[in-house]
């Protein structure tokens, strides 16, 4: 059986990165561990998403990974976090300051807002029909 069990995210500081995604997402830090050459082996999942993918956040390195940050998936949504409580999570995250970029949809698919992460990635909190 294979999985998909880690996905990059470049992101500008590891310290306000964990604090977004466990603080304003929910997110449980799974791992932080010190790489010894300055970089971090940092790690986040979605509570009780013990079979889903977690982030494997990454520090810019260079020039190029900077521009990166943000930018990841050209604008387009990149990421996708399913909820089985679309309005409680909805509500607390913008709570934590989470910006919507659009008011909740409900679709033949589900419900559905999109958001942006810290760094302006874009997310799709989607509770599936």
């Amino acid at each position: 059986m294979s999985y998909l069990a880690l996905v990059t995210l470049v992101v500008a500081d590891y310290d306000e990165a964990i604090a977004f995604y466990r603080d304003s997402l929910g997110f449980e830090l799974v791992e932080d561990s010190d790489r010894g050459d300055g970089s971090r082996w940092v790690v986040v999942c979605p509570r009780g998403g013990a079979a889903g993918a977690g982030l494997l956040l990454a520090r810019a390195k260079d020039e190029a990974q900077r521009a990166s940050v943000g930018a990841q998936t050209g604008g387009r949504v990149g990421f996708f976090l399913h909820t089985e409580d679309f309005a409680g999570d909805h509500a607390r995250m913008r709570a934590a300051g989470v910006r919507f970029l659009e008011e909740p949809r409900h679709e033949v698919y589900g419900s559905v807002a999109v958001f942006e992460d810290l760094y302006g990635n874009r997310w799709d909190l989607l509770q599936p029909a």
